[in-house]
């Protein structure tokens, strides 16, 4: 019976390794992308509209070169300064209130994230997250084992709290592989 109990044990954990990493992946992907898309904004058709009536602005300035219409072509500069303080104006009022609603989010995915880890630390808390071959993780052996009971058969047992770790250093540098 306690053989049978340590192999689906075994097993249970070989699973949870890679279900752990691609989790705390998930995470590290979901944070980069709102982060990215903080930082770039998105466009509204008011902005877009403004920008292309700005252009169209210049375009009929710059085609007013001769002396006689240099009237028309600075009222037409004006207009087109005007346009971009619009612009200016709207894309102040608009980020603000981007930028907050992608703080909510990463504000509930910070908690979201906090919870998991929670739970996962109370799940595997004193078990075995993964094994690996103690050749493998020589000087780093203890660290890796930390409240898990050590070693076993030339095995290193994994723990949680090394586990998250570990992954989310691995996660946060995949991540930057993909900019």
């Amino acid at each position: 019976m306690g053989q049978e109990e340590t192999l689906a044990q075994h097993r249970s954990s070989s699973f949870a390794a890679p279900l752990i990493l691609l989790l705390v992946l998930a995470f590290q992907f979901v944070s980069k992308w709102l982060d990215q898309l903080k930082k770039r904004g998105a466009r509204s058709g008011k902005e877009i509209q403004l920008r292309r009536e700005i252009k169209q602005l210049l375009k009929e300035a710059s085609s007013f070169s001769q002396p006689s219409t240099f009237a028309q072509a600075a009222k037409l500069k004006r207009l087109a300064t005007a346009k971009e303080k619009e612009l200016a104006n709207y894309q102040e009022s608009h980020s603000k209130e981007i930028h907050m609603s992608y703080d909510l989010y990463l504000k509930v995915l910070r908690i979201l994230k906090v919870v998991i880890y929670f739970v996962l630390i109370c799940w595997f808390w004193r078990a075995p997250v993964a094994a690996i071959s103690q050749q493998l993780v020589q000087p780093f052996g203890k660290f890796l084992s930390w409240w898990t009971g050590g070693q076993s058969k030339n095995n290193v047992m994994v723990g949680i709290i090394p586990w998250l770790i570990l992954s989310t250093r691995v996660s946060k540098f995949v991540c930057g592989l993909f900019k």
